[in-house]
């Protein structure tokens, strides 16, 4: 109350009850006369028996009538302001229309939103086995291994996106034929019992990523989004199968820690990854990961987890992973990636290159059969020096130089061969492994 009021208020109060000097009340006088002031009596009391007796009848009537009609909605009215007090659905009647919709509200408002993600997104997340057989040794003969990762379903009818490294040790070197006794298996989620025989359609290695396919019908495909839109601190939820198949169909749930993370897959090889702090393990390698409208915005990978590091998983952008995954189903590699044809030694740096007394580079040790490093007559045992005119000093920076180009180019190349330099040309080919 503010100090006008206030004063008001009590200004107020002092008048109503102010103690005036003798002899200046407001007094009325009249003069009594019987006869009146009994006929009076008579009519008060006469009155007053009428009333008690239509207010009576009125209150029965009420009670009697009025009050079963009105009761069901004073009691529906009374149990939903209760039960909005209270938060406690059970108060209200499943019979009532209100009623219905209030608890329509009560769910949408207290169930988790990672449980209807789950149930949107679960059905086309699917369970991976790769069977191979071991290399025999003096105690075991033809022991089997198993590995086990997650896939994605692409489309209906068995196109499914996962990680190539989870499918690569069933595979002969750099192509998508299957070694002699190994098999690829998908598990679906809704039918864990039984396993479908799959093919390999495509995989890349720099990507690490391979679709494959299994003969189905009526599958639920994933529905995707747009990793470009994605804003650190948004909801991320993974689904895969952490550990194998034991745990298939597990979820976790964090946030986006940070996009266009760099980080070196290989010696030689750089990717962008999304972090997330949702636990990422193995097994969910080929994972789902997820934003809040249930769509696919990354496919996890625990290719590159750090030992001793807590909530740091990646996923690859889902953006590159549909481009890459849709030329693998088309063409069964990525299109437009040039090739020379050779391997280089990791262990030849430049610091290596000045103690021996030789020039910085890439040291061949292997040269494909008829690639374009063959057919331009590199040999194992030379040190490529400079590609393209510009000087090279590891195989990370020979790509770099390499993937500037596309398959069909003619490129100068220096290498160095007994003592001598050479230059020599090499027309690019296409990488399809």
């Amino acid at each position: 109350m503010d100090n006008n009021n206030f004063n008001s208020f009590g200004n107020n109060f002092s008048d109503s009850y102010r103690v005036e000097r003798p002899g200046s009340f407001y007094t009325e006088s009249f003069k009594k006369t019987k006869r009146k002031q009994k006929g009076f009596l008579f009519q008060l009391i006469i009155v007053s028996l009428i009333s008690s007796i239509i207010g009576g009848a009125v209150v029965f009537a009420a009670f009697q009538f009025a009050a079963p009609a009105i009761e069901p909605s004073v009691s529906g009215y009374l149990s939903g302001v209760i039960s909005q007090k209270t938060g406690d659905s059970n108060n209200v009647s499943s019979g009532d229309d209100n009623s219905e919709t209030y608890k329509k509200v009560v769910i949408e408002t207290t169930d988790s939103p990672v449980t209807a993600i789950f149930e949107k997104v679960s059905p086309s997340v699917v369970g991976i086995r790769v069977t191979r057989t071991a290399s025999r040794d003096f105690l075991f003969w033809n022991m089997p291994t198993v590995g086990e990762g997650s896939g994605i379903i692409m489309s209906s009818d068995g196109y499914i996106m996962t990680n190539n490294h989870v499918i690569e040790g069933a595979l002969q070197d750099r192509s998508n034929k299957l070694l002699q006794g190994a098999k690829i298996e998908v598990f679906l989620p809704t039918d864990k019992d039984k396993p479908y025989t799959a093919t390999v359609v495509g995989r890349d290695s720099d990507t690490d990523l391979a679709v494959i396919k299994i003969d189905a019908k009526g599958l639920k495909a994933a529905e995707f989004g747009d990793s470009s839109k994605l804003k650190v601190g948004e909801l991320a939820v993974a689904i895969g199968n952490p550990a194998g198949l034991n745990f298939m169909s597990s979820v976790t749930a964090g946030i986006i820690s940070g996009l266009n993370r760099k980080i070196m897959v290989s010696e030689d090889e750089e990717m962008t990854y999304i972090q997330t702090d949702a636990a990422i393990n193995e097994g969910n390698s080929g994972g789902a990961l997820v934003n809040s409208e249930g769509k696919v915005i990354g496919v996890n990978t625990a290719k590159i987890a750090a030992v001793g590091y807590e909530g740091l998983g990646f996923a690859i952008p889902i953006n590159k992973a549909l481009e890459i995954t849709q030329m693998l189903k088309e063409s069964g590699y990525v299109r437009g990636k040039p090739l020379i044809g050779i391997m280089g030694h990791l262990e030849y740096t430049e610091e290596f290159a000045k103690r021996n007394n030789l020039p910085p580079g890439v040291y061949v040790v292997k040269v494909e059969l008829m690639s374009p490093a063959e057919k331009a007559g590199i040999k194992e045992r030379d040190i490529i020096t400079k590609f393209d005119g510009q000087p090279v000093k590891s195989i990370d920076e020979l790509n770099k130089l390499k993937n500037k180009h596309k398959p069909g180019d003619e490129v100068e190349i220096e290498v160095y061969r007994d003592g001598k330099t050479l230059k020599l040309k090499i027309v690019l080919g296409e990488d399809k492994g």
